[in-house]
């Protein structure tokens, strides 16, 4: 599979020093990325990367992933534009080479194959992570929610108080 924004660099390029990267989508790829994600549109997506060396074969990489979105709202199905912005951390390992351990706390691990590392793809996945779930229009409320009628054990409840 191709992926729909790919950024690749050399990995041997990535040395101690930081390395600034800034990935950024064209309209082409920004209208994948919405299929991909599932949302009415990507209007715009860039990643700054700060990437080093951390040992022989891993990279670290601080990421700032800025993006303009448009998302349906869960309340009144109308569309709206939000703004993402998003920090984060990720080690891109040699495949093969990914943590067995499942910790929560612990940095994401993207493997990579080959020489290069795609900068693109870790920017799409941040996007996907960075999406709201549930997207609420700003100022949609939730409809009242209606009392339920008293069901046939409701005056149990008033005994056993006493």
């Amino acid at each position: 599979m191709t992926p729909e924004l790919s950024r690749l660099v050399l990995a041997e390029r990535i040395g101690a020093a930081p390395f600034a990267v800034r990935v950024e989508a064209n309209e082409e790829e920004c209208r994948a990325l919405a299929v991909r994600m599932r949302i009415p549109a990507v209007l715009g997506l860039s990643c700054d990367f700060l990437l080093c060396r951390e040992g022989a074969e891993t990279i670290h990489a601080e990421g700032r992933l800025s993006a303009r979105v448009v998302q349906a709202c869960v309340v009144t199905l109308d569309e709206f534009e939000a703004e993402l912005t998003e920090s984060f951390t990720v080690r891109f390992v040699p495949e093969g080479a990914e943590s067995p351990e499942i910790d929560p706390e612990a940095e994401d691990e993207i493997p990579y194959r080959g020489r290069t590392i795609d900068l693109g793809e870790a920017a799409s996945e941040q996007l996907a992570l960075a999406l709201d779930l549930y997207p609420r229009r700003p100022g949609a409320l939730l409809p009242e929610a209606e009392a339920a009628p008293p069901g046939p054990f409701a005056g149990l409840g008033a005994l056993r108080r006493r």
